[in-house]
């Protein structure tokens, strides 16, 4: 045990901090094992882009209930509970997901994914709070190593799938079984230890009142996401098709149930903000992830694909160790260094586009994995840092707003994306091939954007392994790679967007004397008349 230091509050702090890693890093494997497996979902089960997305997607809307739920009510049953509740969810996703066969594959994969989210989410309800709670004097630093445990997992989960899928052709359901080994880890790590209670814990808060910064502003944007979620995703599951009322009454429900408890308090301004920005933190970072290996295993080669993969991860993986010095060194405050990473990433997508080689991919890649790493960590630390009253509920709901975006508008908005302009650019080359490649059953479809009967999933799959491949499969492989490439271009608008939020924040902060960490006592907190009439 490491004794408790001006940076630690706990003697058994490092041992909690690297459990949590463990934790996070089981969910990273899956994660990385999943996206490599894409493809051979697709291939047997005839699925699209866009339905790869939507099971891809539920391994993001799960998170999002099991952080946001864990959240609410971790301070009140102890970490301990929410440990063993998804250390069992683990376990029964493996089942749930190895269940899947020819007539049930698309619903037992989605709910395989779904439970195996909200064991993440919980997880990270757990470990988000509680490192912010053990280092309160350098959050940035260690809540950035905590999550530098998600590119580990990713990379160890990427090496896994490329000797057990590429070199062996291992069943994918073997493959999948790996991520239950770093689960019995943590689960051994956790054991028997004791926990600290967060600040506002510790001032014995009422759940209202951790949610008074948070009011009527920021429950619009985590009410609006989950009733998107219950329109798109649950409702098919009920009635068979997405349904307006039920997307509203749920959305509107919970966000009455907040005024209440709140006193109808309209919340921080700026927590709203970073809300909403961080829904577009998900999107870009999570969603991209959860299709890049198959993006550039399209544009190269599938083992190219995983090592560039490998490359992105473990560039995040060291440089989110070194948060720290690059603040302390480079004089930047938690909203600088997210402005600079908004900046890159737009300009690594960019590039992304137009790769043609595999060096010019390193390049390109290595760019926005570096723009990628301080993301979600570092919003997380500035919510902590910001806002002490909330305790565990703002960072959990933040980042179920994160993971719930990227399930609902990454996942599933990248794979229309690659459907559309795949089917476009085919289309143009070839009208007549299209139209018997083309999936009429089942077009692809998402939020507002009109439906696309996209190229079937099976086409393009023996398109892309073919080793003689036809004159009419080679248009259907180009087809593909001209859609993956002009959605990696769209794709760099989403950063754009958070650099000028980030700008507007910087300055914001500019005006009131700078950026500072604000204690639940310290009553020099943002000056926003809503958030003093939530005093």
């Amino acid at each position: 045990m490491s004794s408790t230091t001006n940076t630690e509050i706990a003697p058994n702090a490092k041992r909690l901090l690297w459990a949590g890693f463990m934790a996070i890093l089981a969910a990273g494997v899956g994660f990385a094992i999943r996206g490599g497996i894409l493809d051979n979902w697709g291939g047997e089960y005839g699925f699209t882009a866009a339905q790869l997305g939507a099971i891809g997607g539920a391994g993001f809307t799960g998170f999002c209930f099991g952080i946001i739920v864990g959240g609410v009510i971790v301070d009140k049953i102890g970490y301990g509970w929410l440990v063993v509740l998804a250390f069992a969810l683990h376990v029964l996703s493996a089942f749930v997901t190895f269940a899947a066969g020819p007539d049930n594959a698309y619903t037992m994969l989605y709910l395989g994914m779904f439970i195996f989210a909200y064991a993440n989410g919980t997880l990270e309800a757990v470990a988000n709070p509680l490192v912010a709670t053990l280092f309160p004097n350098n959050r940035t630093h260690y809540l950035n190593i905590l999550h530098a445990s998600w590119p580990a997992g990713m990379v160890l989960g990427s090496m896994l799938g490329w000797v057990l899928d590429d070199r062996l052709e291992w069943p994918w359901k073997w493959q999948l079984a790996f991520y239950l080994v770093p689960t019995v880890i943590y689960g051994v790590m956790f054991m028997g230890q004791s926990f600290p209670k967060s600040e506002a814990s510790e001032k014995g808060l009422r759940l209202g009142e951790m949610l008074k910064d948070v009011g009527l502003l920021g429950a619009a944007v985590a009410c609006f996401m989950l009733g998107l979620f219950f329109y798109g995703d649950v409702a098919p599951l009920i009635l068979g098709e997405p349904n307006l009322i039920i997307g509203i009454m749920v959305g509107l429900g919970l966000w009455l149930a907040v005024g209440g408890l709140t006193g109808f308090s309209m919340g921080s301004v700026l927590l709203f903000v970073l809300f909403a920005t961080h829904a577009l933190v998900g999107a870009v970072e999570l969603g991209t992830d959860g299709w890049i290996q198959n993006i550039t295993g399209n544009l190269f080669t599938s083992e190219q694909g995983k090592w560039l993969f490998i490359w992105t991860s473990s560039i995040m993986f060291g440089l989110r160790f070194a948060a720290h010095w690059i603040e302390k060194n480079l004089g930047l405050s938690p909203i600088g260094l997210l402005l600079v990473c908004s900046v890159l990433a737009i300009v690594g997508l960019q590039l992304a586009s137009g790769m043609q080689t595999f060096a010019m991919a390193l390049i390109a890649l290595g760019i926005y994995a570096v723009g990628k790493t301080f993301f979600w960590p570092t919003m997380l630390a500035v919510a902590s840092d910001r806002y002490p009253r909330t305790g565990a509920v703002a960072i959990s709901i933040m980042g179920g707003i994160g993971m719930l975006s990227a399930g609902m508008i990454g996942g599933p908005g990248l794979g229309y994306a690659k459907d559309r302009f795949a089917a476009e650019a085919l289309q143009q080359v070839d009208a007549d091939l299209y139209a018997s490649v083309k999936n009429s059953e089942s077009p692809s479809s998402f939020l507002i954007f009109e439906s696309v009967e996209a190229i079937k999933g099976d086409e393009l799959e023996a398109a892309n392994k073919a080793e003689a491949p036809t004159a009419e499969q080679t248009a259907i492989a180009k087809a593909g790679q001209d859609g993956d490439r002009m959605t990696l271009k769209a794709d760099s608008a989403i950063p754009a967007a958070m650099a000028v939020i980030y700008l507007l924040i910087m300055l914001y902060f500019k005006g009131i004397g700078g950026y500072k960490v604000v204690t639940i006592d310290d009553e020099s907190g943002d000056p926003a008349p809503t958030e003093a009439a939530s005093e």
